[in-house]
């Protein structure tokens, strides 16, 4: 479920999104669909858990006919072979915001994560090489 924290988690990615996609220096519509992207990111949690939000939010997503349901879809997966900026934008920004919504930067990111799921957890193993390949862009 969608609870408080979540909605504040996927506000303030968007927000960071906007942050990032200016670095980039994108345009006002792509700043704006960087924004809804972000806040729709964990929209899966609401049928799904962490190991599946990211696909169920995805295909609903797709079944709307929205642009970017591939970056929700695949956001946070290590393993997936489609790229886009979007995606990049998204990884970014997911990875520095807490589950609180405060934007803590990579490392306190990942130090949450290992205390909520453990060290030796795939989800803390995945998002380790998620920013190893995040910071590798730079």
């Amino acid at each position: 479920m969608i609870d408080n924290n979540r909605l504040n988690h996927s506000l303030a990615v968007s927000r960071k999104m906007i942050e990032i996609g200016k670095e980039y220096n994108l345009d006002d519509n792509a700043l704006q669909d960087l924004f809804v992207l972000g806040f729709n990111h964990d929209i899966g949690y609401e049928n799904g858990n962490n190991s599946n939000h990211g696909h169920i939010g995805g295909e609903i997503l797709k079944r709307n006919n929205y642009k970017y349901w591939k970056e929700i879809y695949y956001h946070g997966d290590v393993n997936t072979k489609y790229t886009s900026l979007f995606l990049e934008i998204l990884n970014k920004a997911d990875m520095q915001i807490d589950k609180f919504g405060k934007d803590v930067g990579y490392d306190k990111r990942l130090e949450d994560i290992k205390n909520r799921y453990g060290e030796s957890s795939t989800t803390y193993k995945n998002a380790e090489i998620l920013v190893s390949n995040l910071r590798s862009k730079k």
